[in-house]
């Protein structure tokens, strides 16, 4: 049986690029070439890229990017999307908790919730992160977003959804957080590409800065550093507070 974040993307990617959430593409790509010393020989892989946006953004300014995602529909688009911008992209359908690659790239990113903290149970949460490690060389860095288990302890999830959406845009609805999980249960409304009315049920992990600093020095990371993760404005400047509704990892080898 398909899960809910197999279903979501299916017939899913011209509304997903009109969604608010992931109108930063720009200014996150400017925060990532900075981490990186615009080091246009390192290798980065884009993990749950989605419709490419990280991804196209990157090549277009000399990176080699590998983008893998679970959904074909997604990956449909940005292979058009690349088209449309010429640029050559290896786009693969891969299980972020299954990946092929050993010791290969400079750079891993997984962003906007592409894969992490989505899964149905924190083993295979743990899992998107080891397989992220693996392919990594020495001396590798990881950057990735997750929901800030801070939040939902200061701020109803449910007002933030709702001050959140626009019109003609996805809505979430019976939002319920679980403290002893750290899950939020809700259910996402939503039209698809053909015009089609959904509804999912869907639940998402939250994680606290302690225990992203646990799993990740497990995996053997030496540094670990932990912001608030403000869209299209990616900064070490900004201190990770309970307000923040995402935190931003960055985590080095």
């Amino acid at each position: 049986m398909k899960q809910w974040y197999e279903l979501l993307f299916e017939n899913y990617a011209q509304k997903y690029d009109k969604e608010c959430f992931v109108q930063g593409t720009v200014g996150e790509c400017d925060f990532i070439e900075q981490e990186i010393g615009r080091n246009k020989s390192l290798k980065i892989i884009d993990i749950g890229c989605g419709t490419g946006r990280h991804a196209i953004e990157l090549t277009k300014r000399g990176y080699n990017v590998t983008g893998i995602d679970l959904s074909e529909s997604q990956l449909k688009r940005a292979k058009e999307k690349a088209k449309e911008q010429g640029v050559k992209i290896d786009f693969q359908i891969r299980d972020a908790r299954n990946l092929p690659s050993k010791d290969e790239f400079d750079l891993a990113i997984m962003l906007c919730e592409g894969g992490f903290s989505l899964m149905e149970t924190d083993e295979m949460n743990f899992e998107i992160l080891k397989e992220a490690t693996k392919a990594l060389k020495n001396k590798g860095k990881l950057i990735f977003t997750a929901l800030n288990g801070l939040f939902p302890l200061f701020h109803s999830v449910k007002e933030f959804y709702e001050s959140a959406q626009k019109e003609g845009q996805s809505q979430c609805k019976d939002c319920s957080f679980d403290l002893m999980t750290f899950r939020d249960h809700n259910t996402v409304v939503f039209e698809d590409d053909l015009g089609n009315k959904k509804e999912l049920k869907c639940n998402e992990r939250y994680y606290v800065p302690s225990e992203i600093t646990w799993l990740l020095k497990s995996l053997g990371y030496k540094r670990i550093d932990i912001f608030g993760a403000k869209l299209g404005a990616y900064s070490r400047n900004d201190k990770l507070t309970t307000d923040d509704f995402e935190m931003l990892v960055i985590a080095e080898k």
